[in-house]
């Protein structure tokens, strides 16, 4: 059988035809025997020029894909092999099986809750959750900047700041280089480098405080973020400024610092520096805060980072363009505004930090010294004591602290008085059993 096609639709003729002469090999191929070679040869034509090799392409790719099918015996997509060693971040026991009504301790949330003006502020904001939030975040960067007399435009707000720490780790660390932390340190950092097939560096602790000159010891040539948490969890310590400033200057300017202040609220001490200058007046130090702690916002996942404007203008390409809700960025910018809110929080967690420490360590047991609004139990110091009982004791009075890493330690969130007391009676109770 022989078409020929003359005029404008010779081109779609021949396609279209191609595609016919492609599907009877297809036919041949699958079904065989009379039923595909009739079909096969009823389709078969002559058009201008040679066209086998479309069809030789087509069984070629057919091939292909069974080779590539045949190659491999999993049937499911595969992670990239940098995930293999990442572990999912493991948060606080939330409840205790059994009972209704816990204490719950294990997640240094604020006991206060958010500020009468942020609850305000959030419940206004529902009349307009239909609409995008705003990308640029003006309002709370605004908002931030009048509170702590800094240039706005060098703030960037995320979903917590734990999600601006992982958009500046994938902005400035690469496959085989080096993520350098202390010894203990924000638990989502190494995950976040991990996944970027880089390598983690443990500096040392002296004291379970950030030891500066261990971490500089550390520096390496492939070093290319450093992330410290001041004050740190889950010690509750904090690095004087002398000590920071040694720090930032001795840290080569191709290597990020990234100044973790969570908990930088809670600190009033003279010698204690919360490092927002630096943000001004160098070009690779980031300082990341967050309204979960003592602005009691952590349901809405909201936080900051400020730092110079050529890293921000980074993050700022990377992160998505509504990655802070409207809903926590209005909340957020009437909590900062209320700083007696946030100096009646800060009163409240040093009183009872001074308490538990005496309290608690006139019954042998050591108390990391904190200035926030966590204290980590040291149980080596009490002869048959270990903190995986502690958990246990305090769990079966209904009371849910966080378990270390290893049985020495257990870290107890300061709660309300109730809540501190019920806390350090059960303690009590234990050392004494």
């Amino acid at each position: 059988m022989r078409i020929t096609v003359h005029g404008k639709c010779f081109v779609t003729w021949v396609m279209w035809l191609g595609q016919i002469r492609i599907f009877s090999l297809y036919l041949n191929e699958y079904f065989g025997g009379y039923f595909g070679e009739c079909l096969g040869e009823y389709f078969r034509c002559s058009l201008p020029g040679d066209r086998e090799d479309e069809m030789d392409t087509a069984m070629s790719h057919k091939s292909s894909l069974q080779s590539a099918a045949s190659a491999t015996t999993s049937e499911a997509p595969q992670p990239l092999r940098c995930m293999e060693s990442l572990s999912p971040y493991k948060q606080g026991k939330m409840a205790i099986p059994g009972r209704e009504s816990v204490i719950k301790l294990s997640s240094n949330e604020s006991c206060f809750g958010p500020s009468p003006r942020a609850i305000e502020a959030y419940q206004a904001a529902a009349a307009s959750l239909h609409r995008y939030p705003d990308g640029k975040q003006t309002l709370l960067r605004q908002a931030i900047a009048r509170v702590h007399d800094i240039d706005p435009d060098r703030i960037v707000c995320g979903n917590g700041s734990e999600e601006l720490i992982g958009l500046l780790i994938r902005c400035y660390l690469g496959e085989s280089e080096e993520l350098l932390l202390s010894e203990n340190h924000f638990m989502m950092c190494p995950i976040y480098g991990k996944a970027q097939a880089a390598n983690i560096v443990l500096a040392p602790e002296r004291d379970f405080v950030v030891d500066v000159d261990a971490l500089l010891e550390c520096i390496t040539p492939q070093t290319r973020v450093i992330s410290v948490a001041n004050p740190n969890n889950p010690t509750g310590t904090y690095v004087p400024a002398a000590d920071i400033m040694r720090l930032v200057e001795a840290v080569p300017k191709n290597v990020l610092l990234i100044l973790d202040g969570a908990y930088a609220e809670y600190v009033d001490g003279d010698d204690f520096d919360d490092g927002l200058h630096w943000g001004n007046t160098t070009s690779n130090v980031v300082i990341t805060r967050t309204f979960s702690k003592i602005y009691g916002l952590a349901g809405l996942r909201i936080g900051w980072a400020y730092a110079s404007a050529g890293i921000i203008e980074v993050v700022n390409r990377l992160r998505t363009p509504f990655n802070a809700n409207g809903a926590a960025m209005a909340a957020a910018a009437a909590a900062i505004a209320d700083q007696q809110h946030v100096a009646m929080c800060r009163k409240h967690t040093a009183r009872w930090q001074e308490r538990m420490r005496q309290s608690l360590g006139n019954l042998g047991l050591k108390v990391v010294p904190s200035v926030t609004n966590f204290y980590l139990l040291d149980f080596s110091s009490v002869p048959g004591k270990s903190g995986v009982e502690a958990s246990a004791f305090l769990e079966s009075d209904g009371i849910i602290p966080r378990p270390g890493n290893s049985d020495r330690f257990v870290r107890i969130t300061i709660g309300t008085d109730l809540e501190n007391q019920a806390a350090l009676d059960s303690l009590a109770r234990y050392l004494s059993s």
